[in-house]
């Protein structure tokens, strides 16, 4: 995780993210600060080990509390390093925080670069453009302009995933706007699946995402495009320390649900949430996308 430090409102990824408002605060980067380490003392309070790098003055980057946009990691020592649309964000791939998993204990063997793809208009943000089931090794993928087509496939032939591709909407002054990131309508857990099914327009794509999701053993739990707009699609499993798997989410996510689809989750995984609403409403980003899971095999 990112401890930021310019956080704000960036009006380059605005463009196209939907969920972002400006704040009249002063205040706005503190309150962000505040919100991530109380996120930081949930994470610790349920036994996960967090490893946080501290943002600098170097470079403004509003964004950077949201680092799973530009990096993943694997269990092989890959890193995979990702193009990104607002050029704002791309100095968010920083060298020094590899030499910080490094330096907590962990092996990078590789480091794959696809930025290069930037210089052609092309585009894939990480695990925001990519829900990867590492186990079955199905990858997928809500095309947008952040999230090209071409490129996803490059990286599920080079990584062995199986691709499947869609294309997700949503309400927007009363017109059907493309989701930027799937990971903000889906999140794939080991044994279940949450997804708003609606932001499928097209049948069968619709029916082919249900088909992957069934048939590779997981239970589909659907959400509404009104709490896709409060997050509840921008949540994460994570195993903590003693085994036991979470699900990770922002108050307002949690607040969402209903009964029936918290008895659901709490079958699998324990709830853990935070209030997150700076981040979330100026950010356009939640739980979710502030953790960059390490799969890199420790020394």
């Amino acid at each position: 995780m990112i401890r930021p430090i310019n956080f704000g409102f960036n009006d380059e990824t605005s463009m196209d993210n939907h969920y972002q408002k400006k704040i009249n605060k002063e205040n706005t980067a503190q309150l962000a600060i505040e919100e991530f380490e109380n996120m930081v003392l949930h994470l610790k309070n349920s036994d996960v080990d967090v490893h946080v790098y501290n943002d600098d003055d170097m470079y403004k980057t509003p964004d950077s509390v949201f680092p799973n946009n530009w990096i993943s990691t694997h269990q092989n020592g890959d890193i995979v390093l990702f193009p990104m649309l607002a050029k704002s964000r791309r100095m968010e791939r920083r060298p020094e925080i590899l030499d910080f998993l490094k330096n907590q204990g962990f092996i990078i063997n590789n480091v794959i670069d696809y930025s290069f793809a930037e210089k052609d208009s092309q585009f894939l943000e990480g695990t925001g453009s990519m829900i990867l089931d590492r186990k079955n090794k199905i990858a997928y993928c809500s095309i947008s302009e952040r999230s090209n087509k071409e490129l996803f496939i490059k990286f599920c032939k080079d990584f062995k995933y199986i691709p499947v591709s869609f294309h997700s909407f949503q309400d927007v002054e009363k017109k059907r706007l493309p989701i930027y990131h799937t990971n903000v309508m889906m999140c794939l857990a080991e044994s279940y699946c949450i997804i708003c099914l609606d932001c499928i327009d097209d049948g069968e794509e619709r029916i082919n995402v249900i088909n992957f999701i069934e048939n590779s053993g997981k239970e589909l739990i659907e959400i509404s495009e009104n709490q896709v707009e409060n997050f509840a699609g921008n949540m994460l499993e994570l195993l903590n320390d003693k085994g036991e798997s979470l699900l990770v989410m922002s108050k307002s996510a949690e607040n969402s649900l209903n009964e029936n689809q918290k008895n659901l989750i709490n079958k699998y995984s324990r709830i853990v949430s935070s209030d997150i609403n700076t981040i979330e409403v100026c950010g356009g980003g939640s739980a979710r996308c502030m953790i960059a899971e390490i799969f890199l095999p420790k020394k």
